[in-house]
Protein backbone atom coordinates (compact mmCIF):
# COMPACT_ATOMS: atom_id res chain seq x y z
CA UNK A 1 0.00 0.00 0.00
CA UNK A 2 1.32 3.90 -0.17
CA UNK A 3 -0.21 6.96 -0.20
CA UNK A 4 -1.56 9.04 -3.03
CA UNK A 5 -3.70 12.05 -2.41
CA UNK A 6 -3.61 11.95 1.38
CA UNK A 7 -4.85 7.91 1.10
CA UNK A 8 -3.88 4.93 1.86
CA UNK A 9 -4.67 2.76 -1.38
CA UNK A 10 -4.23 -0.56 -2.80
CA UNK A 11 -3.64 0.14 -7.12
CA UNK A 12 -7.17 -1.41 -8.55
CA UNK A 13 -7.09 -2.68 -11.65
CA UNK A 14 -7.65 -0.06 -14.86
CA UNK A 15 -10.74 0.36 -16.34
CA UNK A 16 -10.70 1.18 -20.59
CA UNK A 17 -13.25 3.05 -22.03
CA UNK A 18 -13.04 3.28 -26.01
CA UNK A 19 -14.39 6.57 -28.09
CA UNK A 20 -14.95 5.38 -31.16
CA UNK A 21 -14.20 8.35 -33.71
CA UNK A 22 -12.92 6.24 -36.80
CA UNK A 23 -9.39 8.11 -36.92
CA UNK A 24 -9.66 10.07 -34.16
CA UNK A 25 -10.58 6.84 -31.57
CA UNK A 26 -9.28 7.24 -28.52
CA UNK A 27 -8.86 5.44 -24.94
CA UNK A 28 -9.68 6.83 -21.39
CA UNK A 29 -7.95 5.00 -18.99
CA UNK A 30 -10.44 5.25 -15.39
CA UNK A 31 -8.56 3.96 -11.98
CA UNK A 32 -6.75 4.55 -8.64
CA UNK A 33 -2.55 4.99 -9.18
CA UNK A 34 -2.28 5.49 -12.40
CA UNK A 35 -1.01 8.72 -12.85
CA UNK A 36 2.90 7.36 -12.53
CA UNK A 37 1.48 5.07 -15.85
CA UNK A 38 1.27 8.59 -17.47
CA UNK A 39 4.32 8.17 -19.59
CA UNK A 40 4.49 4.45 -20.60
CA UNK A 41 0.71 5.07 -21.41
CA UNK A 42 1.30 7.96 -24.18
CA UNK A 43 3.55 6.02 -25.57
CA UNK A 44 1.45 3.09 -25.76
CA UNK A 45 -1.28 5.56 -27.17
CA UNK A 46 1.14 6.22 -30.32
CA UNK A 47 2.70 9.77 -29.10
CA UNK A 48 6.24 10.03 -29.63
CA UNK A 49 8.71 10.62 -27.11
CA UNK A 50 10.15 14.44 -27.47
CA UNK A 51 8.95 17.96 -26.36
CA UNK A 52 6.67 18.21 -24.83
CA UNK A 53 4.17 21.22 -22.60
CA UNK A 54 2.47 20.13 -19.34
CA UNK A 55 -0.31 22.87 -19.02
CA UNK A 56 -1.59 23.38 -15.59
CA UNK A 57 -2.69 26.26 -12.10
CA UNK A 58 -0.60 27.11 -9.71
CA UNK A 59 -2.92 24.55 -7.25
CA UNK A 60 -2.07 21.48 -9.41
CA UNK A 61 1.38 22.23 -10.20
CA UNK A 62 2.06 22.13 -6.44
CA UNK A 63 -0.31 18.89 -6.14
CA UNK A 64 0.77 16.75 -9.43
CA UNK A 65 3.57 18.20 -12.26
CA UNK A 66 6.05 16.93 -10.32
CA UNK A 67 4.78 13.38 -10.64
CA UNK A 68 3.79 14.10 -14.72
CA UNK A 69 7.16 15.12 -15.37
CA UNK A 70 9.06 11.90 -13.84
CA UNK A 71 6.51 9.27 -15.37
CA UNK A 72 6.74 11.97 -18.76
CA UNK A 73 10.68 12.22 -18.53
CA UNK A 74 10.86 8.36 -17.89
CA UNK A 75 9.30 7.76 -20.92
CA UNK A 76 11.31 9.92 -23.03
CA UNK A 77 9.56 13.30 -23.14
CA UNK A 78 11.29 16.57 -22.57
CA UNK A 79 9.04 18.24 -20.38
CA UNK A 80 8.00 21.61 -19.78
CA UNK A 81 5.59 23.07 -17.12
CA UNK A 82 3.41 25.85 -18.32
CA UNK A 83 1.27 27.16 -15.03
CA UNK A 84 -1.32 29.54 -14.95
CA UNK A 85 -3.47 31.04 -12.10
CA UNK A 86 -6.35 29.08 -11.25
CA UNK A 87 -9.97 29.77 -11.58
CA UNK A 88 -12.23 30.52 -14.39
CA UNK A 89 -11.37 33.92 -15.54
CA UNK A 90 -7.71 32.20 -16.66
CA UNK A 91 -9.69 30.71 -19.73
CA UNK A 92 -9.86 33.71 -21.72
CA UNK A 93 -7.52 35.60 -24.63
CA UNK A 94 -5.07 37.07 -22.80
CA UNK A 95 -4.33 34.16 -20.86
CA UNK A 96 -4.44 31.90 -24.19
CA UNK A 97 -1.92 34.32 -25.72
CA UNK A 98 1.06 33.75 -22.69
CA UNK A 99 -0.11 30.00 -23.42
CA UNK A 100 1.27 30.41 -27.36
CA UNK A 101 4.40 32.67 -26.00
CA UNK A 102 5.89 30.10 -24.13
CA UNK A 103 5.22 27.25 -26.51
CA UNK A 104 6.94 29.11 -28.65
CA UNK A 105 10.33 29.60 -26.12
CA UNK A 106 10.21 26.14 -25.31
CA UNK A 107 10.18 25.34 -29.02
CA UNK A 108 7.16 23.12 -29.55
CA UNK A 109 6.34 21.59 -32.67
CA UNK A 110 4.10 19.68 -34.68
CA UNK A 111 5.16 16.27 -33.09
CA UNK A 112 5.01 17.96 -29.86
CA UNK A 113 2.02 17.00 -26.99
CA UNK A 114 0.36 19.18 -24.99
CA UNK A 115 -0.70 17.45 -21.83
CA UNK A 116 -3.65 19.08 -19.73
CA UNK A 117 -3.21 18.74 -16.08
CA UNK A 118 -6.38 20.04 -14.39
CA UNK A 119 -10.06 20.21 -14.02
CA UNK A 120 -12.23 21.95 -17.04
CA UNK A 121 -10.74 25.33 -17.17
CA UNK A 122 -6.89 23.94 -18.18
CA UNK A 123 -8.48 21.46 -20.00
CA UNK A 124 -10.30 23.73 -22.38
CA UNK A 125 -7.94 26.38 -22.49
CA UNK A 126 -4.69 23.92 -23.10
CA UNK A 127 -7.05 22.00 -25.28
CA UNK A 128 -7.51 25.42 -27.44
CA UNK A 129 -4.04 26.37 -27.57
CA UNK A 130 -3.16 22.85 -28.81
CA UNK A 131 -6.18 22.84 -31.61
CA UNK A 132 -4.52 26.09 -32.75
CA UNK A 133 -0.72 25.93 -31.99
CA UNK A 134 0.51 25.31 -35.76
CA UNK A 135 -2.78 24.37 -36.75
CA UNK A 136 -2.94 21.55 -34.31
CA UNK A 137 -0.87 20.00 -32.08
CA UNK A 138 -1.59 16.39 -30.06
CA UNK A 139 -3.77 16.77 -27.23
CA UNK A 140 -3.86 14.26 -23.99
CA UNK A 141 -6.08 14.94 -20.96
CA UNK A 142 -4.96 14.44 -17.75
CA UNK A 143 -8.34 15.69 -15.52
CA UNK A 144 -7.62 16.24 -11.86
CA UNK A 145 -11.50 16.74 -10.54
CA UNK A 146 -14.93 15.36 -10.83
CA UNK A 147 -16.36 17.75 -13.90
CA UNK A 148 -13.21 17.06 -15.62
CA UNK A 149 -13.04 13.21 -15.63
CA UNK A 150 -16.44 12.57 -15.74
CA UNK A 151 -17.23 15.31 -18.69
CA UNK A 152 -15.01 18.02 -19.72
CA UNK A 153 -12.01 15.90 -20.65
CA UNK A 154 -13.57 13.76 -23.61
CA UNK A 155 -15.58 14.67 -26.21
CA UNK A 156 -13.26 17.33 -27.92
CA UNK A 157 -14.82 20.44 -26.78
CA UNK A 158 -12.05 23.27 -26.33
CA UNK A 159 -12.27 26.69 -25.77
CA UNK A 160 -12.45 30.45 -24.07
CA UNK A 161 -14.44 32.82 -22.27
CA UNK A 162 -15.71 35.77 -23.85
CA UNK A 163 -16.98 38.92 -21.38
CA UNK A 164 -20.14 38.38 -23.16
CA UNK A 165 -20.78 34.59 -23.01
CA UNK A 166 -18.85 31.57 -21.84
CA UNK A 167 -17.11 29.13 -24.26
CA UNK A 168 -18.12 31.53 -27.25
CA UNK A 169 -14.84 30.95 -28.92
CA UNK A 170 -13.50 27.51 -29.29
CA UNK A 171 -12.72 24.59 -31.38
CA UNK A 172 -13.32 20.40 -31.74
CA UNK A 173 -9.87 19.07 -31.01
CA UNK A 174 -10.12 15.20 -29.90
CA UNK A 175 -7.06 14.36 -27.58
CA UNK A 176 -5.48 11.44 -28.00
CA UNK A 177 -5.39 9.94 -24.37
CA UNK A 178 -7.49 10.64 -21.20
CA UNK A 179 -5.68 9.61 -18.16
CA UNK A 180 -8.10 9.90 -15.26
CA UNK A 181 -6.58 8.36 -11.83
CA UNK A 182 -9.32 9.01 -8.84
CA UNK A 183 -7.13 9.19 -6.02
CA UNK A 184 -6.03 12.53 -7.17
CA UNK A 185 -9.73 13.51 -6.26
CA UNK A 186 -8.74 13.35 -2.32
CA UNK A 187 -7.03 16.13 -2.65
CA UNK A 188 -9.84 18.61 -3.72
CA UNK A 189 -11.89 20.72 -1.70
CA UNK A 190 -15.36 19.51 -0.37
CA UNK A 191 -17.17 22.88 -2.76
CA UNK A 192 -14.82 21.17 -5.78
CA UNK A 193 -16.01 17.60 -5.23
CA UNK A 194 -19.49 18.21 -4.95
CA UNK A 195 -19.82 20.41 -7.93
CA UNK A 196 -18.30 17.83 -9.93
CA UNK A 197 -21.23 15.82 -9.20
CA UNK A 198 -23.85 17.82 -10.77
CA UNK A 199 -22.50 16.28 -13.72
CA UNK A 200 -22.98 12.96 -12.87
CA UNK A 201 -26.61 13.18 -11.96
CA UNK A 202 -27.10 14.89 -15.63
CA UNK A 203 -25.68 12.04 -16.81
CA UNK A 204 -28.74 9.63 -14.82
CA UNK A 205 -31.33 12.30 -15.57
CA UNK A 206 -30.71 12.51 -19.52
CA UNK A 207 -29.52 8.68 -20.19
CA UNK A 208 -29.66 6.45 -17.29
CA UNK A 209 -32.43 6.44 -14.70
CA UNK A 210 -31.24 3.57 -12.89
CA UNK A 211 -28.02 5.33 -12.45
CA UNK A 212 -30.45 8.24 -10.10
CA UNK A 213 -31.54 5.16 -7.99
CA UNK A 214 -27.80 4.01 -7.37
CA UNK A 215 -26.70 7.78 -6.66
CA UNK A 216 -29.08 7.97 -4.51
CA UNK A 217 -28.19 5.13 -2.34
CA UNK A 218 -24.94 5.57 -2.26
CA UNK A 219 -24.54 9.31 -2.20
CA UNK A 220 -22.83 9.04 1.39
CA UNK A 221 -19.85 6.87 0.13
CA UNK A 222 -19.20 8.99 -2.81
CA UNK A 223 -19.19 12.28 -0.83
CA UNK A 224 -16.37 10.28 1.22
CA UNK A 225 -14.46 9.68 -1.87
CA UNK A 226 -14.42 5.87 -1.65
CA UNK A 227 -11.95 4.50 -4.25
CA UNK A 228 -13.58 1.99 -5.86
CA UNK A 229 -16.92 3.60 -5.87
CA UNK A 230 -15.38 6.97 -7.72
CA UNK A 231 -14.01 4.76 -10.55
CA UNK A 232 -17.30 2.64 -10.80
CA UNK A 233 -19.11 6.70 -11.10
CA UNK A 234 -16.10 8.03 -13.13
CA UNK A 235 -16.06 4.90 -16.10
CA UNK A 236 -20.12 4.62 -15.79
CA UNK A 237 -20.33 8.63 -17.00
CA UNK A 238 -17.24 8.60 -19.62
CA UNK A 239 -18.92 5.26 -21.17
CA UNK A 240 -22.21 7.65 -21.00
CA UNK A 241 -20.69 10.38 -22.88
CA UNK A 242 -18.79 7.86 -25.34
CA UNK A 243 -21.66 6.79 -26.90
CA UNK A 244 -23.20 10.00 -27.54
CA UNK A 245 -19.84 11.14 -28.50
CA UNK A 246 -19.02 8.80 -30.97
CA UNK A 247 -22.61 8.88 -32.58
CA UNK A 248 -22.50 12.76 -32.71
CA UNK A 249 -19.50 14.07 -32.75
CA UNK A 250 -19.55 18.07 -33.90
CA UNK A 251 -23.12 18.43 -31.82
CA UNK A 252 -25.57 18.41 -34.90
CA UNK A 253 -28.35 16.25 -33.21
CA UNK A 254 -27.74 13.30 -30.36
CA UNK A 255 -25.01 15.16 -28.27
CA UNK A 256 -27.02 18.25 -27.65
CA UNK A 257 -29.01 16.72 -25.02
CA UNK A 258 -25.41 16.64 -22.93
CA UNK A 259 -26.27 20.69 -22.47
CA UNK A 260 -29.20 19.59 -20.07
CA UNK A 261 -29.05 22.39 -17.65
CA UNK A 262 -26.15 23.78 -19.41
CA UNK A 263 -28.36 26.36 -21.29
CA UNK A 264 -29.58 28.37 -17.93
CA UNK A 265 -25.65 27.40 -16.39
CA UNK A 266 -23.73 28.97 -18.30
CA UNK A 267 -26.18 32.36 -18.45
CA UNK A 268 -25.93 32.30 -14.56
CA UNK A 269 -22.28 32.36 -14.80
CA UNK A 270 -22.00 34.60 -17.42
CA UNK A 271 -24.12 37.19 -15.70
CA UNK A 272 -22.53 37.06 -12.46
CA UNK A 273 -19.25 37.22 -13.85
CA UNK A 274 -17.09 34.08 -14.43
CA UNK A 275 -16.25 32.59 -10.78
CA UNK A 276 -19.35 33.36 -8.79
CA UNK A 277 -20.65 30.14 -8.85
CA UNK A 278 -18.19 27.40 -10.12
CA UNK A 279 -20.00 25.47 -13.26
CA UNK A 280 -21.50 22.52 -11.02
CA UNK A 281 -23.04 25.11 -9.28
CA UNK A 282 -24.31 26.99 -12.22
CA UNK A 283 -25.65 23.68 -13.88
CA UNK A 284 -27.10 22.22 -10.65
CA UNK A 285 -29.39 25.39 -10.81
CA UNK A 286 -30.04 24.84 -14.36
CA UNK A 287 -31.07 21.59 -14.09
CA UNK A 288 -33.48 22.11 -11.85
CA UNK A 289 -34.92 25.11 -13.29
CA UNK A 290 -34.73 22.96 -16.53
CA UNK A 291 -36.95 20.20 -14.76
CA UNK A 292 -39.54 22.98 -14.00
CA UNK A 293 -39.26 24.08 -17.77
CA UNK A 294 -39.75 20.48 -18.20
CA UNK A 295 -42.87 20.17 -16.23
CA UNK A 296 -44.40 23.03 -18.35
CA UNK A 297 -43.24 22.18 -22.18
CA UNK A 298 -42.48 18.26 -22.17
CA UNK A 299 -44.76 16.45 -19.59
CA UNK A 300 -42.02 15.96 -17.06
CA UNK A 301 -44.10 14.75 -13.72
CA UNK A 302 -43.91 17.39 -10.82
CA UNK A 303 -42.64 14.31 -8.79
CA UNK A 304 -39.67 13.64 -10.69
CA UNK A 305 -38.73 17.00 -10.95
CA UNK A 306 -38.62 16.91 -6.84
CA UNK A 307 -37.27 13.89 -6.68
CA UNK A 308 -34.30 15.31 -9.17
CA UNK A 309 -33.79 18.04 -6.80
CA UNK A 310 -33.65 16.26 -4.16
CA UNK A 311 -30.34 14.33 -5.16
CA UNK A 312 -28.83 17.74 -6.17
CA UNK A 313 -29.74 19.13 -2.54
CA UNK A 314 -28.38 16.21 -1.04
CA UNK A 315 -25.10 16.11 -2.79
CA UNK A 316 -24.83 20.14 -1.75
CA UNK A 317 -25.53 21.69 -4.51
CA UNK A 318 -27.69 24.57 -4.80
CA UNK A 319 -30.69 24.26 -6.64
CA UNK A 320 -32.03 28.42 -6.29
CA UNK A 321 -32.02 31.17 -9.31
CA UNK A 322 -29.68 33.62 -7.83
CA UNK A 323 -30.66 36.90 -6.36
CA UNK A 324 -31.79 39.58 -9.37
CA UNK A 325 -30.99 36.55 -11.58
CA UNK A 326 -33.59 38.06 -14.37
CA UNK A 327 -31.37 41.25 -15.74
CA UNK A 328 -29.80 42.20 -18.81
CA UNK A 329 -26.70 40.04 -18.51
CA UNK A 330 -28.75 37.17 -18.37
CA UNK A 331 -30.92 37.38 -20.98
CA UNK A 332 -28.01 38.73 -23.21
CA UNK A 333 -25.83 35.34 -22.66
CA UNK A 334 -28.92 33.55 -23.58
CA UNK A 335 -29.27 34.88 -26.44
CA UNK A 336 -25.82 34.15 -27.10
CA UNK A 337 -26.43 30.45 -26.38
CA UNK A 338 -24.52 28.40 -28.80
CA UNK A 339 -27.32 26.00 -29.70
CA UNK A 340 -29.64 29.55 -30.41
CA UNK A 341 -30.75 29.26 -34.25
CA UNK A 342 -33.93 32.07 -35.55
CA UNK A 343 -33.76 33.47 -32.54
CA UNK A 344 -34.53 30.14 -29.99
CA UNK A 345 -32.79 27.82 -27.98
CA UNK A 346 -32.39 24.25 -28.35
CA UNK A 347 -32.95 23.90 -24.87
CA UNK A 348 -32.51 20.17 -23.62
CA UNK A 349 -35.66 19.08 -21.38
CA UNK A 350 -36.87 15.85 -20.09
CA UNK A 351 -40.19 13.86 -20.57
CA UNK A 352 -38.97 11.42 -17.81
CA UNK A 353 -36.24 10.30 -15.48
CA UNK A 354 -33.29 9.17 -18.29
CA UNK A 355 -34.86 10.25 -21.60
CA UNK A 356 -34.14 13.89 -22.56
CA UNK A 357 -35.55 15.71 -25.64
CA UNK A 358 -34.74 19.11 -27.17
CA UNK A 359 -37.48 21.88 -27.59
CA UNK A 360 -36.99 25.34 -29.73
CA UNK A 361 -37.71 27.76 -27.00
CA UNK A 362 -37.61 31.73 -27.37
CA UNK A 363 -35.92 33.78 -24.90
CA UNK A 364 -39.50 34.60 -23.23
CA UNK A 365 -40.22 30.85 -23.22
CA UNK A 366 -37.42 30.43 -20.81
CA UNK A 367 -37.41 32.89 -18.42
CA UNK A 368 -41.37 33.10 -17.60
CA UNK A 369 -41.81 30.27 -15.77
CA UNK A 370 -39.14 30.67 -13.84
CA UNK A 371 -40.61 34.40 -12.41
Amino acid sequence: MRAVGGWRTIRIEMRTIRIELGPASHNAHVGAGILDRLGNLACDAGLKPGSCAVVTDSTVEKLYAARVEDTLRKSGFATAVISVPPGEASKSLPTLELLYDRMTEIGLDRNSVVFALGGGVVGDLAGFAAATFLRGVALVQVPTTVVAQVDSALGGKTAVNHRHAKNLIGAFHQPRLIVADVTVLGSLPDREFREGLAEVIKYGAIMDAPMIADLERDLDSILARRPDLLEQVVARSLMHKAAVVGADERESDLRKTLNFGHTIGHAIEASAGYGGYFHGEAVAIGMVAAARLSCSYAGFSAGEASRLQRLIERAGLPTAMPPGWHGDDFTRALSLDKKRAAGAVEFVLLDRLGHSMTKSLSIDEIVAPLL
